[in-house]
């Protein structure tokens, strides 16, 4: 007997404002947001008292792959291409190779603690391979982490780009179980296959995404969020079909996308900034209806050794081993060993097994499902407290809302962006009219305190001010450069 349509309505609308007002508490009391999401979703299952029973791993592995796709996008959007550049090397390195290590440390793990056969554990160790891009930037922004040096770019450029790594693992390990005369060197060339057609798929589609944007001269201003949607998951359905790697393209597209100028930029981030929170809580409310609590408290006494195994010994030695020729130090790679947390992409990845029919399926789903629920608990709710005991924090600007709208339109490629004063800088204490601002810079507004002050060319800068200023990137750059030089 199905459920009326006013029901369901009812049911979905409640756990999404349950789910809104658990991130208050999140942010009062420092527990992930996206933990408890997913114990929102444990309660209203068929073991908990909201008694909603969902069983469909094939429609949750749907909707955690358009959701997952919609984060990734999110993400790259909002990664600064300036900041990312000087550690892409590392990023790419640490999603490639620390992800290989990371599989293969847990697999061994895996297969000597639960008695899985060589593959098996492998596939497991695949699975909870790679940290969680929805995880990674809900906690660094939402909590306001500032970290030193180039280390918080490294990591949101690692989370979001790691997945097509433990995506083509998992496929195909899952692919050596179900189909014993499949080669290794078969694997090699969809790897190359499947990476080649995502990056190349994803910069045309971000180029794409621009041209559409700029050139197209909608009507309706709500009609370039429906665009820019429209574009995502054009993107990595087409890249899907000719075999390359989705989450690969859209995540690029993004990075592409908001390297760039482009019509209604600051309006289409905060949609796709909204988006990204509605399908992680859709996502992980989904995966908690999916697990049946009662069955995981027979697999955490093996769970838990292997979370703590790959916590406390397969992340940091994927994290040394990779950066060993870096120019980070050992509090850094102790700090990026801390912050490698698992969320939603294990567990949608678990759902692979069960589609392929592997009779372990039910087994390795619950098992990762509780390695995520250790990661999260324990990495989640201590990254600023790992950020101040490593040392690796550093003082950052208050989020301010700007009392004014900027939508570039036409050919103008400037953006309105905040600059910090450092208390240190060789600007503090002099008059605008005294700097020697590129005649393309605007200083449109001065926060200071709680307050915004016009400026003239008689202002003088304080330290601890933040410019709200108006410049194309490159000359916003240059003078972000004298700024931050120290007197």
């Amino acid at each position: 007997m199905f459920a009326s349509a006013e029901i369901i309505l009812v049911a979905v609308a409640s756990l999404v404002l349950l789910s809104i007002i658990a991130s208050k508490i999140s942010d009062r009391f420092g527990i992930p947001a996206l933990l408890l999401f997913l114990l929102l979703g444990m309660l209203a299952g068929s073991d908990g008292p909201g008694g909603i029973y969902f069983d469909d791993p094939a429609l949750a592995q749907f909707i955690g792959v358009i959701a997952l796709a919609l984060i990734l996008f999110s993400g790259g959007l909002d990664t600064e291409w300036q900041s990312v550049r000087p550690v892409v090397v590392y990023g790419l390195l640490l999603s490639t190779v620390g992800v290989f290590i990371t599989a293969l440390v847990v697999g061994l793990a895996v297969q000597w603690l639960l008695g899985f056969s060589l593959l098996q554990g492998l596939l497991v160790g695949a699975i909870v391979s790679s940290t969680d891009a929805a995880a990674v930037f809900s906690i660094l922004r939402s909590k306001g982490i500032n970290l030193k040096g180039n280390l918080r770019p490294l990591l949101e450029l690692e989370s979001g780009s790691n997945d097509p790594m433990a995506v083509f693992l998992t496929v195909g390990l899952i692919q050596l179980l179900t189909q014993p005369q499949m080669q290794l060197t078969d694997l090699l060339v969809l790897f190359v296959l499947q990476m080649v057609l995502g990056a190349v798929a994803g910069y045309g589609m971000g180029r794409l995404l621009l041209l559409f944007v700029n050139r197209l001269h909608l009507g309706y201003e709500g009609l370039y969020p429906v665009l820019s949607l429209a574009m995502v998951l054009l993107t990595y359905g087409l890249t899907d079909l000719i075999g390359g790697n989705g989450f690969l393209a859209v995540y690029l597209a993004g990075i592409v996308a908001g390297s760039q100028s482009f019509i209604h930029k600051r309006s289409l981030s905060r949609f796709h900034d909204g988006m990204a929170w509605l399908m992680q809580i859709t996502m992980f409310l989904t995966l908690g209806l999916l697990v049946f609590p009662t069955q995981l408290v027979a697999v955490m006494g093996g769970g838990l050794l292997i979370a703590l195994v790959l916590v406390f010994f397969a992340r940091p030695v994927s994290i040394f081993l990779t950066l060993t020729i870096s120019p980070f130090n050992l509090r850094e790679k102790a700090f990026l060993s801390w912050v490698g947390l698992r969320g939603a992409v294990p567990i949608v990845l678990s759902t692979f097994p069960f589609l392929a029919s592997l009779p372990e399926a039910n087994l390795i789903f619950n098992v990762v499902f509780f390695i995520v629920l250790i990661s999260v608990l324990l990495q989640g709710t201590t990254v600023p407290w790992a950020a101040r005991w490593f040392g690796v924090d550093a003082p950052g600007p208050p989020n301010r809302v700007h009392p004014l709208e900027y939508n570039p339109i036409g050919g103008i490629k400037s953006e309105l962006r905040d600059l910090p004063v450092p208390a240190h800088s060789v600007v503090v204490g002099k008059r605008i009219v005294e700097l020697p601002l590129p005649a393309e810079f605007l200083i449109v507004l001065i926060a200071r305190d709680d307050d915004f002050i016009l400026p003239s060319g008689a202002t003088m800068i304080l330290a601890g001010d933040t410019l709200v200023t108006l410049a194309e990137g490159e000359v916003f750059q240059r003078v972000k450069t004298l700024v931050n030089s120290p007197a």
